[in-house]
């Protein structure tokens, strides 16, 4: 089954109300009752005759996705997208994500780019972040150190079982196995239920048998987990009443989530007629209840992973979106978190296969870190979803669920080992560009670059209209980070491993003046009018005395080389300037005279200084003057430039 848990508990659902109904459905009927065969044939008819609407076209492919017909699939959506050049377009980032898909898993794999880059302005910039960062790490993986040890943990059946949890030791899962009493759609198949199994030392797992401490009913239970601060358990139901299912107006049975207290009263937490809740996880440290659902004309794709605030388990806010960082145009389920990593499942079109598992690391209250996919170990070219993990003797112990061609039945359940956490770890920064004077405006389009320790060029990214930038990049113990933009000082800091630890849970702002704000020309002479000395400008100050033969500079302002020397002799001079001066030597102090000198030095010296000039003693000196100027707080020293 396709969509994980999404497809299988809207067919159960859903198929008991078209089950009884014995008149012949439309093609769109057998669709939204999750008959994708039996649409997509019917589809195929309307096709032939020329009565294929738009609406339906797009149907069709999502039918040839489902059933796994993906070079018709690439083939649909393609001939779809080149006629749709109206704006909007009538495709949505939900049948462009299954497009994608389709063109990865068909003969038009090379049409892959094309297509991303004509979509990319109708995408979140994030997505475009996190889908150029993972394309780039499964080309290479980076995670071949992690010695994985895959095993089967002994509980699987020919039906689906999948959604495994932990509690104390045992483990817990969903299963759609046949049992004594459990009851049956109008198929004959059995709803979903949980059970559990005994751990013993090495994971593997006892013979499964009900898990009693969920009450019995007629219909769904399933995708459980433990909330320990609330000692109760967590787990999706059928709607019912009077101990029958509940359907909205539409005929629709959704799925809600329920508390059960150990040894305690049951509630529900999440109930809607018209919108299914699935995989709920409470995070004890938080007191978030997170969870996936498809709520109607919202979200930014199908099934969105969302959170509410609790007090004590009650529920307190209105669901909340995680955001573009996490959720995509496709299906993301599954949220887990494990030492302020957030593991999930998504279907999004830059992944190895169907769904695939992904780690974030959770920066702050409200931000994420882009994705990670986890890899071939643990996924493969189907579906792999449901992770949950945690210490075990020197290492970790994991399950997953996965429809990968060597499972027993749909879904099975999979064990594994491994020394450290999965996922590649990454650094990321963020912040603000911005003036450092005055109300601390932001530099809009800013440039960003990161090197790590050797000098090798990283990455780049720009500041948007506010200055906010962010940028993320496997893990390196040391980097440099440079900021500039045209008329701009310029920045650049280098950063350890200690420092960069200590960056992961704070925000870096970068200060960049604008040079129109350092000088104003009056009758014909260019004045300086900031005050190095406190946060705002200061009265103009004329420079003539250290440099009193200008013309001897004008063949330098003539070189082809850039200016690169200036630049970097700076930092150096700053600190020969501290020592004489007899300034406090801190790093606040060293920063403006850089920040002012460079500014100064940008304006005396056009911005292609030779390189030859390294060795020249006459350049030092001009830097040494300027910072002598920057940090005299009461001469006023003239130059005529």
């Amino acid at each position: 089954m396709h969509l994980r848990l999404t497809f299988l508990l809207a067919f159960f659902g859903v198929a008991l109300v078209w089950g009884q109904r014995k008149d012949k459905y439309s093609a769109d009927e057998y669709f939204f009752a999750y008959n994708y065969i039996k649409a997509g044939q019917l589809y195929e008819q309307l096709e032939r005759s020329g009565q294929l609407t738009s609406a339906q076209q797009l149907n069709m492919a999502e039918c040839y996705i489902k059933t796994g017909q993906y070079q018709q699939a690439a083939d649909t959506y393609v001939a779809f997208y080149d006629k749709d050049t109206l704006s909007p377009r009538q495709m949505n980032g939900y049948h462009f994500n299954f497009m994608m898909q389709s063109l990865a898993k068909s003969s038009r794999k090379e049409d892959f780019g094309k297509y991303l880059q004509d979509f990319s302005p109708s995408l979140p910039k994030e997505l475009l972040e996190n889908a150029d960062f993972n394309l780039q790490l499964l080309s290479s993986p980076a995670d071949a150190d992690l010695n994985y040890e895959i095993f089967n943990p002994g509980i699987n059946s020919t039906q689906d079982d999948f959604a495994p949890t932990f509690y104390q030791n045992k483990l817990l899962f969903s299963s759609a196995r046949p049992g004594a009493g459990k009851s049956t759609n109008s198929k004959g198949m059995g709803y979903l239920e949980i059970y559990e199994s005994e751990l013993n030392e090495n994971g593997v797992a006892s013979f499964p048998k009900r898990f009693k401490e969920i009450p019995r009913s007629s219909y769904h239970k399933a995708t459980p987990s433990y909330a320990k601060a609330l000692n109760s358990f967590l787990y999706i139901l059928s709607n019912t009443k009077g101990g029958d299912l509940a359907f909205d107006e539409k005929g629709k049975n959704a799925l809600a989530i329920g508390q059960k207290v150990v040894d305690g009263k049951f509630n529900f937490l999440l109930k809607d007629l018209s919108t299914s809740f699935y995989y709920p996880y409470y995070d004890d440290l938080s007191g978030r209840l997170y969870f996936a659902a498809d709520f109607p004309d919202e979200g930014y794709g199908g099934t969105d992973i969302y959170y509410v605030y609790t007090n004590s388990g009650q529920i307190m806010s209105a669901p909340i979106n995680l955001g573009p960082r996490i959720n995509s145009p496709g299906n993301e389920i599954a949220p887990f978190i494990f030492e302020e990593s957030l593991f999930f499942a998504s279907d999004v079109f830059y992944g190895r296969g169907g769904m695939d598992i992904y780690r974030a690391n959770v920066e702050d209250a409200n931000s994420f870190s882009i994705p990670v996919n986890l890899g071939d170990q643990i996924n493969s070219a189907q579906d792999d979803f449901a992770l949950v993990i945690r210490n075990h003797r020197d290492g970790l112990l994991g399950y997953f669920a996965s429809n990968r061609k060597e499972s027993l039945g749909g879904d099975d359940v999979y064990g594994f080992r491994v020394d450290k956490k999965p996922g590649l770890k990454t650094l990321a920064l963020k912040g603000q560009v911005l003036k450092p004077y005055g109300n601390k405006e932001g530099v809009s389009n800013a440039l960003v670059e990161l090197y790590d320790g050797e000098g090798n060029f990283l990455k780049l990214v720009y500041a948007d209209e506010e200055g906010i930038y962010r940028v993320e990049v496997p893990w390196v113990n040391s980097i440099t980070l440079k900021a500039s933009k045209s008329r701009y000082s310029y920045f650049s800091q280098t950063f350890n491993e200690d420092a960069l630890r200590t960056l992961q849970n704070q925000n870096l702002d970068i200060g960049l003046s604008l040079y129109d704000d350092l000088v104003e020309k009056k009758e014909g002479r260019w004045l300086l009018v900031w005050n190095p000395w406190n946060s705002g400008k200061g009265k103009s100050i004329s420079l003539r005395r250290f440099l009193p033969d200008w013309t001897r500079w004008s063949p330098l302002c003539r070189c082809s080389q850039r200016h690169r020397f200036v630049l970097n002799v700076i930092p150096i001079v700053a600190e020969e300037a501290v020592r004489i001066l007899g300034l406090p030597n801190s790093g606040q102090t060293r920063s403006r005279i850089i920040l002012f000198s460079r500014a100064f030095l940008r304006r005396i010296f056009p911005m292609r200084l030779g390189l030859a000039s390294r060795k020249s003693p006459t350049i030092a000196r001009t830097a040494f003057f300027a910072l002598r100027f920057c940090t005299s707080k009461t001469s006023e020293h003239s130059l005529l430039c």
